[in-house]
């Protein structure tokens, strides 16, 4: 990580995570910086899964000395991340989940525009969505995130299952002081909670590029569920792939990649982008 060799005004980025070299996050940023008339960087960096929070402190430092205006930050160290920031945004305190460091004054800046992606993918795509019954799988930091969302968005009762109990009981604890109590219970029952429920968010790792493979068993399924999973890469995880054989209907995780990508442009940036021309780009990259 060198500024020598970076040209001056250039809008220097970046993401932190595990197993991302499949991500199209440095395309969009930099193809968005171009159509605004910016020169652009992004850059990669990919961490060991058992990188500890002061290596990634260490790389945080390094990007303000090099002059980084800002990170993403994806799995697994939204929450890591938290105790290398100086401050929060509300949405980041209540979700408890980063994706977005701003640099800015010498000062990190933690925010979450994951939980916003989602909404507005979601809106678009099923602006009528049943939503009296969810089931969610997975707490972590981009699940703490799509469940303020579809909270957000009025589901009225969200069943959360996590294969940390603990990690569960923290987040519904923390989203049902934030919605009201009871909007969000906990099962290890899957299964029944699934044959019960109008819609099912998977939001763990499993089916992403490097963690191959279904959440849940396909015969817990069934064709009135509608089915969102937040990966995005591949397109198609296993689960959707299932969804669909079945008749479900289905949507990955690109709508809330582009988003997400556009609120945090909008913080590294101080600009606005196009989100819908982001989007197209996106699909042009991942036909």
């Amino acid at each position: 990580m060198s500024a020598s060799t970076t040209p001056a005004n250039t809008l220097l980025l970046g993401l932190i995570g595990q197993s991302i070299q499949g991500s199209r996050s440095p395309q969009l940023h930099e193809e968005e910086a171009r159509q605004l008339g910016l020169r652009c960087l992004y850059q990669l960096h990919d961490l060991p899964l058992d990188s500890t929070p002061a290596q990634l402190d260490a790389l945080l430092t390094a990007m303000q000395t090099v002059g980084y205006a800002g990170c993403n930050i994806t799995h697994p160290f939204k929450q890591t991340v938290l105790n290398c920031l100086d401050s929060l945004s509300d949405d980041a305190a209540a979700i408890g989940a980063v994706n977005t460091v701003q640099f800015r004054e010498g000062k990190r800046i933690g925010h979450n525009t994951d939980w916003w992606g989602f909404a507005q993918s979601f809106q678009q795509q099923w602006p009528d969505a049943a939503l009296a019954k969810v089931v969610q799988l997975g707490a972590g930091g981009a699940g703490a995130a799509v469940a303020h969302a579809i909270l957000t968005l009025g589901a009225q009762s969200l069943t959360l299952h996590d294969a940390d109990p603990a990690r569960a009981s923290a987040l519904a604890a923390r989203l049902n002081q934030r919605f009201g109590d009871n909007r969000v219970v906990l099962t290890t029952d899957v299964a029944t909670a699934l044959a019960a429920a109008d819609g099912l968010i998977q939001a763990t790792p499993i089916g992403m590029q490097g963690h191959p493979g279904l959440p849940l068993p396909v015969e817990w399924l069934h064709p009135a569920l509608w089915v969102a999973d937040v990966i995005y890469f591949p397109r198609e995880t296993a689960l959707l792939k299932a969804a669909n054989a079945l008749g479900c209907a289905t949507m990955n995780g690109g709508g809330m990649v582009v988003y997400q990508a556009a609120g945090a442009f909008r913080l590294f940036s101080g600009l606005n982008p196009d989100a819908q021309r982001m989007a197209r780009h996106f699909a042009s990259l991942t036909d």
